[in-house]
């Protein structure tokens, strides 16, 4: 039997593999598909083992082997009737013939992960995740939790982890205890700004300074600015504006009151911060880190 596995979601493909391996009797054999050659083919799927009289062969990425993969589909026919296949491809390039020919005699798999828009599978996914952990989570506390991750299934799962060991649970806790994704952390930097707390802004650049690369929190930064002046342009809702402009939901939310508070001078204001930091950026040689730094200040003088 041959299993392919597809996807993006490598928590879920993971999972998926502790279950396949459950329930063989025997040591999978895993191997790394991208280092394999082609004169170990015929051992790994045709040939038997003196130990036991059935395996489970796993191969990742087998597609980064070009030499292999593109005649792979001739291999197919020759697997042995003792060897479990499973081919775990998360990018496979579905217009070449071993694809085409895996999708006639496999059993294909799809894993794809959570996307921006996902908050409420994210939160439901962590009650029931909780549960099985002995963990009781409320709906509330769920949202809290993916609001602190973002809505990447690893960082939600290591979050439970951290939680499942307390006596107890609350929101606080959480923020005391998981770690906030980037995006949080940049978003949390932008509101500060806003809110005109300069000593709060320089500590929080400080910290980001040893783990963010500037040039990508800038652009992240940026990106909030962007939506913050499109709350402004008109009176829709914050559903409304994030659908139009392709923007997470629950961003867009929390921008909402501050975007009532500026109006369109105070988002014009910090459009204009940001156009000036990125001039300096692109023709200067100035630190990025002071240019983003200037930014804010001038955004928290608003």
């Amino acid at each position: 039997m041959t299993i392919l596995l597809i996807g993006e979601n490598s928590f879920e493909i993971e999972r998926e593999l502790q279950r396949i391996a459950a329930s063989f009797d025997g040591t999978p054999e895993k191997i790394d598909g991208s280092e394999l050659e082609l004169k170990q083919i015929p051992d790994l799927l045709m040939g038997s083992s003196l130990f036991a009289d059935k395996r489970l062969v796993i191969i990742k990425n087998l597609s980064q082997s070009k030499a292999i993969w593109t005649d792979f589909a001739d291999w197919l026919p020759r697997v042995s009737d003792d060897i479990q296949l499973v081919l775990v491809e998360p990018k496979p390039d579905k217009r070449l013939r071993t694809f085409k020919e895996l999708q006639k005699i496999a059993d294909v798999r799809e894993f794809k992960p959570w996307g921006e828009r996902d908050n409420r599978v994210a939160e439901e996914w962590a009650v029931r995740e909780a549960k099985t952990m002995g963990l009781a989570l409320s709906g509330i506390l769920a949202r809290k939790l993916v609001e602190r991750t973002g809505v990447d299934q690893w960082r939600v799962f290591h979050g439970l982890e951290k939680l499942a060991v307390l006596e107890s649970v609350s929101a606080d806790i959480i923020e005391e205890v998981v770690d906030a994704n980037p995006t949080e952390n940049i978003f949390q930097l932008f509101e500060t700004a806003l809110k005109g707390d300069v000593g709060k802004v320089h500590d929080m650049l400080q910290t980001l300074e040893l783990t963010q690369e500037a040039y990508q929190l800038f652009a992240l930064l940026s990106s909030q600015a962007f939506q913050l002046a499109a709350l402004t342009v008109g009176d829709k809702p914050s559903g409304e504006v994030a659908k139009d402009i392709g923007a997470h939901p629950f961003v867009l939310s929390k921008l909402s009151p501050i975007a009532k508070q500026l109006g369109r001078p105070g988002a014009r204001k910090v459009i204009a911060a940001f156009a000036e930091a990125d001039e300096t950026m692109k023709t200067s040689a100035i630190d990025p880190w002071v240019a983003i730094e200037r930014a804010l200040l001038k955004i928290a003088s608003i």
